[in-house]
């Protein structure tokens, strides 16, 4: 996030604050401390942005403030207090927001009530592998989408239970949770909405493993399932931690043939992640692939903070908190499915 704004590209924004309290204070001493504060004195020099370790540091704004939280998720709740409290306008909240739904419920009901607006990091919302395959779907009868999404963790039980203890809320409330956002946003599944949801317990898997602190952990490694919706709409989503690095959708017609597929990155996009993969090899692979959408999410949010037009496709808290409600709901029945 901050690269991109540093570098420009987002130019409805301007980076000015960086607030780090974790590797400018208890985790310093830490090899990513160090390598955080190199980047920090880069970043002073190079772009003039300010670092500091709390919120409270902040002056008032003087031009209209957009917050963007990207931390941990059980953090999330006290910071979205704190950058009310500092004058923001608009809020960029990173999924799935807060690790339960009554906690985000909370979030939306504090933020309306200071006039705060909160747009959600879901950059799936707007992908071109997402509209693409919406756009088939319509122009063939009796279609059926599935969104495929994966992760390159070894399949390890190391590899995996780290994976499992850090993002400890689960697969549904994590990973796949960008697909069920995707569900709630386009293809009307709600809880009040859903009148089936089905495993496929071939493609499945659920493990429990011992994360790095020795505690156990139960999870999704892969899942895949079929939604129907009681308006009459169907659509599956798979996950699967160690699946890859490409994300795709594909579209099946009535017969159950595959008619269409595309994938992230398309080609046209491998040229982008090769130049990103040779300037930052030691970042997540995902965001070499996500690296157009997140620009597009934050400059929509950016210009919207600034000129009040609506941000098209960006998710609503409103939005989030039926997608994390999904989550809650579908877990527990796709854990009993797959005993």
């Amino acid at each position: 996030h901050a690269i991109q704004m540093l570098e420009k590209q987002c130019p409805s924004a301007s980076l000015d604050y960086i607030v780090e309290p974790w590797f400018m204070g208890a985790g310093s001493e830490s090899e990513a401390g160090k390598e955080f504060a190199e980047w920090q004195a880069e970043s002073e020099a190079a772009y003039g942005v300010k670092f500091t370790s709390s919120l409270e540091d902040l002056p008032p704004p003087d031009a209209p403030r957009l917050a963007l939280i990207s931390g941990r998720t059980a953090d999330n709740p006290r910071l979205l207090t704190e950058c009310i409290a500092k004058g923001s306008k608009c809020i960029y909240l990173e999924k799935p927001g807060a690790p339960t739904v009554t906690e985000l419920e909370q979030m939306s009901k504090e933020a309306e009530a200071a006039g705060v607006e909160v747009l959600m990091g879901y950059n799936k919302n707007v992908c071109k592998y997402v509209r693409k395959t919406r756009e088939f779907a319509e122009t063939v009868e009796g279609s059926h989408v599935t969104f495929v999404s994966n992760n390159a963790y070894e399949n390890t039980p190391e590899s995996l239970g780290e994976c499992f203890e850090r993002n400890a809320e689960g697969m549904l409330k994590n990973m796949a949770i960008h697909e069920l956002a995707l569900l709630v946003s386009f293809y009307d599944v709600s809880v009040d909405n859903i009148e089936s949801v089905t495993a496929d317990k071939e493609f499945s898997s659920m493990q429990t493993l011992k994360g790095p602190s020795g505690k156990d952990y139960t999870d999704f490694d892969k899942i895949k399932f079929t939604i129907k919706t009681k308006t009459g709409k169907e659509v599956s989503v798979a996950a699967d931690r160690c699946g890859g690095t490409d994300s795709f959708a594909t579209v099946t017609d009535q017969s159950g043939s595959e008619v269409f597929r595309y994938y992230m990155p398309d080609e046209e996009d491998k040229e982008h992640v090769k130049m990103l993969q040779d300037k930052y090899p030691t970042a997540m692979p995902y965001f070499f692939t996500q690296d157009p959408d997140y620009i597009t999410v934050k400059e929509r949010v950016a210009k919207h903070t600034v000129d009040g037009q609506p941000a098209e496709g960006v998710a609503t808290i409103s939005i989030a908190v039926e997608t994390l409600k999904v989550a809650e709901y579908l877990t527990p029945m796709l854990q009993e499915q797959l005993k």
